[in-house]
């Protein structure tokens, strides 16, 4: 039996990758969802799925979709939520947007599990807003963002973030693409390049083929902007370097901090603590590394051992791994488990 005080919730790009984890997260969570409506543009309307261990259909988007939606998650493209964001605020929702939509005016970037290290730069206004809309940001730039605030205390020099962006990041498509370029590869057979416009499998990308939309540098100078935006000058961002890497699902990543000397307090196992703080995991001595299949499932950012330089003194460098797709919906369903929490 729902409660008295369950909610409403839409998710439009319910059939996407990012969209499914989401319904999963809102059910693992057991977040008070009256009804969850799965919207899709209308070539995916029909398709038989669950929400809250019901059987349900999605549904093709129109104007009434949103009606008595407390909430509406954006998680399919940001086109879906150009066209559909003013629909879901003139019914009353909140929006909720995990697509990266610039075409939405000034919406609240929120990553919950840093509210406490960088609390909010004034007033956001989304907060007192009848139709708050918050921008739900991308795994990649939580990992770079959660990198620069468990950092920042110490005052490194300099930070880089080399991240390794899975296929997955392109949806089922690149998932596709990478198992048929492996499946073809391995039999001696030309392969398909309709997403990357190359060869992901058995590879490591510095760029796609130019028939690729959109390239790498730009998904690069996304992240690099999102990551500028949320930090909001409140602490260093750091250089991000991405390299496409052949694996389906996970995002992980390398950092150097440099702190040009190497003291106690800066020692591994101290910054160890400063970024379990921020609630990533650290691996435990005897733990083996994180990798990509090791933390499916998981919603948290996963951190190795921190391992000082062996030519730097002050260097040290910090791996980890996400499953991005669950990072991400966490995180947006986070948000909407503290805008229920908040006093009316």
């Amino acid at each position: 039996m729902k409660s008295a005080n369950s909610h409403r919730v839409a998710i439009v790009g319910a059939s996407s990758l990012l969209g499914k984890e989401l319904k999963q997260v809102l059910d693992d969570r057991h977040f008070p969802a009256l009804d969850i409506q799965l919207l899709d543009a209308s070539v995916m309307a029909g398709t038989l799925t669950e929400a809250g261990g019901e059987p349900t259909f999605i549904r093709e988007i129109e104007e009434d979709s949103f009606e008595g939606a407390a909430f509406v998650f954006f998680a399919g493209s940001p086109t879906d939520t150009e066209h559909n964001w003013r629909a879901a605020q003139r019914a009353g929702a909140t929006v909720i947007d995990l697509t990266g939509c610039r075409a939405l005016p000034s919406p609240y970037a929120a990553i919950p599990a840093l509210s406490a290290a960088l609390p909010p730069p004034g007033n956001s206004g989304a907060g007192a807003a009848a139709n708050p809309m918050f921008s739900s940001p991308s795994a990649p730039v939580i990992i770079a963002c959660t990198l620069a605030a468990g950092l920042a205390k110490f005052q490194p020099q300099r930070t880089i973030a080399l991240l390794f962006p899975p296929v997955s990041e392109r949806d089922q498509a690149g998932v596709d693409e990478l198992e048929s370029q492996t499946a073809n590869l391995l039999s001696f057979r030309e392969i398909g390049q309709q997403v990357f416009d190359a060869q992901v499998a058995f590879n490591l990308l510095a760029d796609y083929g130019s028939a690729s939309k959109p390239p790498l540098a730009e998904m690069r100078a996304s992240i690099a902007r999102d990551v500028v935006a949320y930090l909001s000058g409140r602490i260093p961002p750091p250089a991000i370097q991405l390299l496409q890497a052949p694996v389906f699902y996970g995002y992980a990543f390398a950092a150097y901090a440099d702190f040009g000397t190497s003291t106690a307090d800066r020692s591994p196992d101290v910054i160890a603590a400063s970024f379990a703080q921020l609630g990533a995991k650290i691996a435990a001595a005897d733990d083996p590394a994180p990798n990509n299949v090791s933390v499916a499932g998981e919603s948290e950012i996963h951190v190795g051992r921190l391992s000082s330089d062996p030519n730097v003194a002050g260097g040290l460098w910090i791996w980890g791994v996400a499953d991005h797709l669950r990072l991400a919906a966490t995180n947006a369903v986070r948000i909407a488990e503290e805008l229920i929490a908040k006093p009316q």
